[in-house]
């Protein structure tokens, strides 16, 4: 067990870092009621619809956290804090000192957005450390804004989990996102210190506060570190995030849904539309059209990789570049075909 001290050091090493985020400015509240805030919760059953709430109140302030990750002013945070409704952000310092901030780039894929300050100059930097050491027991300490009210908020738990996958609901839009290779913890994480970094007992970042199971206690996700590294790098390197984009809709396959189907394999990406005015299966001008692949088509495997709800086609196309050739084992008709294409840029 990590002594008092050992905690208190990292938290003291971190804390300056941590940001408040803030969209829009924030209109006139009774006094003791609560910022609105933004976070994700385990698609389950919610008893609340906060996006009503929200209608009735005639509010669209939101909060969120994040933390500061180069000395130019460049803001790691979660991109479900990223709202239509919201024309401008402000980011609150450690200190109390208050700028406006844009948008850099965004990673919805993995819930990541990269805000920039430009106004401010060296301010303080938090280390990012390496997700991919990360041991089961080991202290992990939430910071954040909990509630969109309480700046500074930690709480101190464990890595309970690794590799986790799940899918979210946004408390505000009711969007529901699909997140995979989480680490999952016991230190809480309430709404409004999502997008706040998880740390170590060194005061590294090892993950990116993101979503709660609603209902439940401490059981708490983060985005790994690396993911946020390879985001970043690729910001530094292009101005943008680039990621492979194929152009099918899909669903995937198991033992459940071949025997229901009759379908001949219980393996692979089933083809399919979602069924909403003007979806298609196959998008238009895509990689996935120029290959030839056809609604109902069931991909076994990408680049000699099974697809199966372990490893899904979206994993395997992240581990591939913008521009490469790939090749695709369909199965269309009981027949086996072998089809090729370059992936395109996703925008």
């Amino acid at each position: 067990m990590p002594t008092d001290l050992e905690v208190i050091r990292a938290i003291k090493k971190a804390l300056p870092s941590v940001v408040s985020i803030v969209g829009d400015q924030p209109l006139p509240r009774k006094k003791k009621e609560p910022s609105q805030f933004w976070g994700l919760i385990e698609d389950k059953k919610t008893p609340l619809d906060f996006s009503s709430e929200l209608k009735k109140r005639g509010r669209k302030v939101s909060s969120g956290s994040g933390f500061i990750i180069e000395e130019s002013g460049v803001i790691a945070t979660n991109s479900h804090l990223i709202s239509p409704l919201v024309e401008e952000y402000r980011v609150v310092l450690n200190s109390g000192d208050e700028f406006e901030a844009k948008i850099l780039a965004t990673d919805f894929l993995n819930d990541l957005v990269f805000l920039k300050v430009s106004q401010a100059k060296q301010l303080p930097v938090i280390q990012l450390g390496d997700s991919s050491k990360l041991e089961l027991g080991q202290t992990a300490i939430a910071i954040g804004t909990a509630l969109g009210e309480f700046q500074n908020s930690v709480s101190v738990g464990v890595v309970s989990g690794l590799s986790r996958f799940i899918s979210a609901k946004s408390l505000i839009s009711g969007q529901v996102s699909k997140l995979r290779g989480l680490i999952q913890t016991d230190a809480a994480i309430n709404p409004g210190n999502s997008g706040g970094p998880l740390i170590d007992l060194s005061g590294q970042v090892i993950g990116v506060n993101t979503a709660l199971v609603f209902g439940a206690e401490n059981i708490g996700f983060a985005i790994p570190a690396n993911h946020l590294r390879e985001d970043l790098a690729e910001v530094k390197k292009y101005g943008r995030i680039r990621r492979p984009f194929l152009g099918v809709r899909y669903l995937l396959l198991n033992k459940q849904l071949q025997e229901r189907n009759k379908l001949p394999v219980d393996y692979g990406a089933l083809v399919v539309s979602e069924e909403l005015p003007g979806d298609r299966a196959i998008i238009a001008n895509s990689p996935a059209e120029k290959a030839g692949l056809k609604e109902f088509d069931i991909i076994l495997e990408c680049q000699n990789k099974k697809i199966s709800a372990e490893r899904p086609l979206e994993d395997i196309l992240r581990q591939l570049k913008t521009g490469q050739e790939i090749r695709l084992k369909v199965l269309r008709d009981k027949k086996e075909l072998l089809l090729k294409t370059a992936l395109a840029e996703k925008n």
